[in-house]
């Protein structure tokens, strides 16, 4: 190795390293799936469809409570999976939308934070949710709902704690999205806050999660705003 080459391969080790944390692109996977996707995607293939089904779509958030309890209705169908990730709810979009049901209702992208996934790479696939389901099931209509914060007083979920950030730029855009590409954002954000801009422990037991107080505003602003009728 030539002396330029030596000084050349410092200079850039150098410069890599002084950069600052949040200019480094940190490695993330777009094929992560939890270990029950297979399960619950088979599960979810196994069960009858209506036109008349209104999904809730997303992640353990949305898997956390029974949906046709928790509205008081009759054909609300759960297919939230823990640990889910953008690009597992677009791999398994064909069995929401082949029972052309009357609504979906979104809720993703806090693991797709907590997994390094870029920003905007998250916006790209909720592009492509909607557009997804607008071609296979042109009538259905799309709600999505903006990420709800987190509480980085707690301990169980360090890698989703502290990216208030990301989750800001990604409710913003989102909000942006539902205006340029015409459908519903539910803002979830704000009605979750407590004073000090994080989760309300009132509505959490572990600062991501949602406990029964938490699932009962979620229910009063669809109930609320109407977006069940």
């Amino acid at each position: 190795m030539t002396v330029f080459k030596i000084v050349f391969t410092v200079v850039c080790f150098i410069g890599i390293a002084s950069l600052p944390a949040s200019s480094q692109q940190a490695a993330w996977d777009s094929t992560y799936r939890p270990n029950n996707f297979s399960l619950k995607v088979g599960l979810f293939k196994s069960f009858p469809n209506a036109i008349s089904d209104i999904v809730f779509l997303g992640n353990s958030i949305t898997a956390g409570t029974d949906w046709n309890e928790q509205l008081g209705i009759r054909n609300a169908r759960n297919r939230g999976i823990s640990g889910d990730i953008t690009f597992g709810v677009i791999e398994r979009l064909q069995e929401v939308t082949e029972g052309r049901p009357a609504k979906v209702f979104v809720l993703i992208g806090i693991n797709d934070i907590s997994r390094n996934i870029p920003d905007i790479v998250i916006l790209n696939n909720y592009r492509t949710i909607v557009s997804t389901i607008r071609r296979q099931s042109p009538q259905t209509k799309i709600y999505f709902h903006t990420l709800m914060p987190v509480n980085s007083d707690f301990t169980q979920f360090k890698n989703h704690y502290n990216k208030d950030q990301h989750i800001l730029w990604v409710n913003e855009q989102l909000r942006l999205l539902g205006i340029t590409e015409k459908f519903t954002v539910i803002d979830l954000y704000p009605k979750f806050l407590d004073a000090d801009k994080k989760l309300d422990k009132k509505y959490t037991e572990d600062g991501l999660h949602l406990n029964a107080a938490g699932y009962a505003l979620w229910t009063s602003i669809l109930k609320q705003g109407g977006y069940l009728n």
